[in-house]
């Protein structure tokens, strides 16, 4: 009788799981089937990307377009300006929040909340609004055409406090009595946050190390506002500037260069996915 009365219950599960990936699948087709598009187009001579009808593959690839990436302009710099920038803020948001956030979380002094609800506000404050007097003010320090602004502003404003916001949440999850415990041990705030908090708090961590760095990745209005040179611009700015002499758009050099622009954001996601959906799932941002 066991086996029989198992039989049913191991295919309903098989059916669930079946349509639950069915379901997974459909959703993600109007994410997947452009991104193939843009790869396999960057790899397509010029006269098949806009073919009719239109084709997914071509018989004819060509590399050609990945070559004249880096000859139009100074791709490979501008490519590690992007790398570096974003490597930096998130490094300082890391710092920061996990900080800011243990503070909130583990530390009690007047007006704890009302400060967290203040600093909340920031993600109500569009980039816009603030981008004007930030750039008065770079100007007068003599940062504009640099990339300071790019990593002060964007490791301390709307990224900082949603990272700040998912290390709260993990802290107060944490069980009081490891921190009791690391008190008898004679460590203070500082040692618990390093010792203790931090090591356990791995999954937060990689959620708000691959939020900041696609923040930072994406961003094209600061570098529009704060950068000049073309040496020292990011890859948001470089892909509209693949154009010819008659100012048209070169597609299968712009679409070579915004395939290569994707690699370091799906490494990173890649690597971390694991921690980045149990930190989400430990933050209360989950729905």
């Amino acid at each position: 009788m066991r086996p029989d009365t198992a039989r049913p219950g191991r295919g309903a599960r098989l059916i669930r799981r079946a349509v639950l990936i069915g379901s997974l699948a459909l959703l993600a087709t109007p994410f997947v089937i452009p991104t193939l598009w843009m790869v396999t187009s960057s790899l397509k001579p010029l006269s098949e990307i806009f073919k009719t009808p239109p084709t997914m593959f071509t018989a004819s690839p060509t590399t050609a377009s990945y070559a004249e990436v880096f000859t139009f302009q100074p791709f490979a710099r501008q490519y590690f300006n992007s790398l570096y920038i974003a490597a930096a803020v998130t490094l300082i948001t890391l710092v920061a929040s996990s900080l800011a956030g243990y503070a909130f979380a583990r530390i009690r002094f007047a007006g704890r909340n009302v400060l967290f609800i203040v600093v909340l506000t920031g993600l109500l404050v569009p980039s816009e609004v603030t981008i004007v007097p930030l750039f008065q003010m770079f100007k007068q320090v003599g940062l504009v055409n640099t990339h300071w602004p790019l990593i002060l502003v964007t490791a301390l404003a709307a990224p900082c406090v949603l990272a700040t916001f998912i290390m709260r949440q993990f802290f107060i999850a944490l069980p009081v009595e490891l921190e009791e415990a690391a008190r008898l041990d004679g460590l203070r705030h500082a040692g618990i946050w390093w010792r203790i908090s931090l090591p356990l708090a791995r999954p937060a961590l990689s959620a708000v190390a691959i939020l900041t760095f696609l923040a930072s990745w994406n961003l094209y209005l600061e570098p529009t506002v704060y950068l000049t040179s073309p040496e020292l611009f990011t890859l948001p700015q470089a892909l509209p500037r693949y154009t010819d002499a008659y100012g048209g758009e070169m597609w299968s050099t712009q679409l070579a260069a915004a395939t290569l622009s994707v690699v370091p954001m799906l490494v990173v996601f890649v690597a971390a996915q694991r921690h980045f959906v149990e930190g989400i799932a430990h933050s209360g941002l989950k729905g």
